[in-house]
């Protein structure tokens, strides 16, 4: 029986060099490695420590990346270890089989969004009408699911922020912020509702998971055992839930740290399968 173990990545796993500063000092940092490239720019990093145990992880365990991520942004990632064969990503809205979007799955999430929460169309004029152009860089749209900005986030008033989550509410729409981006998502938009499909697929027995922003709140509430890094909203937020370990460790090392807890559950857990029924 499978061990599934559905990550979120950017702050989590794989780090901005904006996010390299939530470290330590340069004279201790580790030494890197580089996971994205994007118009011949080196754009996000993992320790190499963290690379051996994520290749050890993906040999071991039913790995699935689980992002927010557009296909097309996830798509620029070069993960160390064996290549996932599932992935979820857009929030939940796609699930990825072999690199492909299961158009079944699709489906059935745009259905639900289009029964229960306000459009897409509405939530996109509000933003616009409301954000600032001083500390408002981008507007985006991620796969016809959700709305983004991209802020000056030493400029972004936080009670624009509370007021857009309390008139988000009220239309089934969800807020959150992550470094210089505002995420406008529909709450039916989860990962875990993807990452349950993927353990119905694969028959898996336990369920493991990692992240940091209130997007991962559902996922790691939704698994058997969870981890959230000492920064981000979550961390913030001091949220926690039953089988989630809060850890100190912050920034890039916390990555270690996640995947160092995910692979002594899947030796315990190999461990046990082998061991003579009584």
């Amino acid at each position: 029986m499978a061990v599934v173990v559905a990550s979120d990545l950017d702050r989590t796993l794989i780090y901005s060099a904006a996010a390299l500063a939530l470290t330590m000092p340069d004279a201790r940092a580790p030494r890197l490695l580089c996971v994205e490239v994007h118009e011949s720019r080196p754009l996000s990093f993992m320790t190499e420590t963290s690379a051996a145990l994520l290749t050890e992880l993906g040999e071991r365990a039913v790995f699935v990346p689980t992002t927010t991520r557009t296909r097309k942004q996830y798509q620029r990632i070069s993960l160390p270890g064996p290549e996932p064969v599932y992935a979820i990503c857009a929030n939940g809205g796609h699930l990825l089989v072999d690199g492909v979007s299961d158009p079944d799955w699709h489906a059935s999430v745009t259905e639900r969004l289009a029964a229960q929460c306000a459009p897409l169309a509405e939530v996109g004029e509000h933003l616009q009408a409301t954000a600032d152009p001083a500390w408002v860089r981008k507007h985006r749209v991620a796969e016809d699911l959700f709305a983004y900005l991209v802020v000056e986030r030493e400029l972004l008033p936080d009670a624009w922020v509370k007021d857009l989550a309390a008139w988000a509410e009220e239309r089934g729409w969800a807020v959150s912020l992550q470094g210089r981006k505002i995420y406008a998502v529909p709450k039916p938009l989860t990962k875990s509702a993807a990452m349950r499909e993927v353990a119905d697929r694969t028959g898996a027995r336990l369920t493991l998971s990692a992240g940091d922003s209130l997007l991962d709140a559902d996922l790691l509430a939704a698994t058997d055992r969870a981890w959230r890094p000492g920064h981000g909203e979550l961390a913030e937020a001091e949220w926690t839930a039953r089988g989630v370990t809060a850890l100190a460790e912050r920034g890039v090392l916390a990555g270690e740290g996640i995947l160092r807890a995910f692979l002594a559950q899947v030796r315990a857990e190999a461990d046990e399968a082998q061991l003579p029924a009584r």
